[in-house]
């Protein structure tokens, strides 16, 4: 089980569930530790992006501790929704070059705990960009150009209007050879939904379950 930590004035000692790692709860900072190293993480309270949900912290296990299901060593990696940053921190430190994204009033703090965390640590510096999900992306990212090995999601099916655009998204950047991880704590119905609209879209293994959390992978129908 990995170990985490929060800096805080009064702390209360919280059991998580088995697939996260131990926390204190504090408003301010969270300390994981994840392939040796220690990862400080900032969340914010400007939109749910900007903290941290239950099934990055079960993606990232998963990608540790699951190297030969998911081998990211030199792998081109886009995250989704990557909100706080740690699974596209996580996915750098074993060995890929990551483009993580999300909307913009996230990426300022985004960029600033990924930069912390790859700063001399990895390979390649992670990118971080704007990617706002939709149904035309060919002009603004077109497919020839933005090849990914793994597309890793996690929590970006929650309550909110652009689910369609988000299995659009993964569907566009989805090329031959591509392998979408998406993590999910289902919470309501539109989960169960979204979920039967990835079966249909892709070809679907589940890699993981415990309870109400789920990683599932997915890889193009189309030829």
């Amino acid at each position: 089980m990995r170990s985490c930590r929060r800096e805080v004035s009064i702390n209360q000692l919280v059991q998580p569930p088995l697939w996260a790692p131990k926390i204190i709860y504090s408003l301010a900072k969270e300390i994981y530790h994840y392939v040796g190293e220690d990862i400080v993480i900032y969340e914010t309270i400007d939109s749910y992006g900007a903290i941290m949900w239950p099934a990055a912290l079960a993606l990232c296990s998963f990608l540790e501790n699951n190297r030969e299901i998911v081998n990211l060593q030199g792998a081109q990696v886009l995250e989704l929704g990557a909100g706080t940053g740690l699974v596209s921190i996580v996915a750098s430190l074993l060995g890929a070059s990551v483009t993580a994204t999300d909307l913009p009033v996230v990426l300022s703090n985004l960029r600033a705990n990924v930069l912390r965390n790859t700063r001399g640590r990895c390979r390649e510096l992670p990118k971080v960009d704007v990617l706002s999900w939709s149904f035309d992306l060919k002009r603004s990212h077109p497919t020839g150009v933005h090849q990914y090995d793994y597309i890793l999601a996690a929590d970006v099916v929650y309550q909110h209007d652009f689910l369609e655009e988000l299995l659009a998204t993964m569907k566009h950047f989805c090329g031959p050879g591509t392998a979408v991880i998406w993590a999910n704590k289902v919470r309501l119905g539109s989960d169960l939904t979204f979920t039967e609209n990835f079966k249909k879209a892709f070809h679907t293994s589940l890699l993981f379950e415990d309870g109400d959390m789920k990683i599932f992978k997915g890889t193009c129908r189309r030829s």
